[in-house]
């Protein structure tokens, strides 16, 4: 294996992101591909090194940028500019898509076998891409936000959302919301992942260093989840 990464520069909506592509160049041909999409914090290490580890497994990898720069701002910038994409989805869709499209644009991708994942508001984004009517075929988000919109109605993905019942970001409320609006919705294929005792962004190994109360890394829920959107995507991409 000769894993190859590549810093890569697009604007969408006037703003300069700079995306992580990942894949290993010892495998031939197009690839099956996934799109990740970070936490509200930004660009982190750790999600690079999630685009890393799914190149090393075969798959051409990017983690797109929803803030500029393909950096990790300080907590309060970050939050101010997490805001309005709360508040207007339709920004968060545009930046989710403009990353899907880097994506495909490589030559390494196949754009027949496409999955979108995403962490906190990532996860988000990651239903976001399902929801613009893009054939992706599989949508994971992890501690993500489950919104819910009309547009859901589009999404022919098979969605899996993993999350913690320590969370302090998804109650037990927005859950079932979320399972009744899939249902609603038509979407014929989806999965919810609860973990108990487990809190937000437990995939982060280095969360627990900002001492965020509600923030805290489970080793054993990242490895079940992961294991879960492996088998996901063994069965949606290949």
């Amino acid at each position: 294996m000769t894993l190859q990464t590549q810093d890569i520069a697009y604007e969408v909506d006037g703003i300069e992101m700079v995306g992580h592509l990942a894949y290993d160049d010892a495998v031939a041909g197009r690839r099956k591909s996934v799109l990740l999409s970070h936490e509200g914090s930004g660009l982190a290490a750790n999600i690079k090194a999630n685009a890393d580890a799914l190149a090393s497994l075969g798959y051409c990898a990017f983690a797109l940028d929803y803030f500029g720069g393909g950096v990790q701002p300080p907590l309060e910038e970050a939050m101010a500019m997490l805001g309005p994409m709360m508040d207007d989805t339709s920004i968060s869709r545009r930046r989710a898509v403009a990353g899907l499209d880097v994506l495909l644009a490589q030559p390494q991708c196949d754009a027949g076998k496409v999955a979108a994942i995403g962490y906190c508001w990532g996860g988000a984004m990651s239903l976001e891409v399902a929801r613009s009517g893009a054939d992706v075929k599989a949508v994971v988000g992890f501690h993500p936000s489950m919104t819910i919109d009309p547009d859901s109605s589009r999404i022919t993905a098979s969605v899996l959302m993993c999350v913690g019942t320590d969370d302090p970001f998804v109650s037990r409320d927005d859950r079932l919301a979320f399972e009744d609006h899939m249902h609603a919705s038509g979407v014929k294929d989806w999965q919810i992942d609860v973990y108990g005792g487990v809190a937000h962004s437990f995939t982060n190994p280095d969360v627990d260093a900002a001492g965020i109360p509600g923030l805290r890394y489970d080793r054993a829920a990242h490895e079940r989840s992961w294991a879960s959107m492996l088998r996901l995507f063994e069965e949606t991409i290949g």
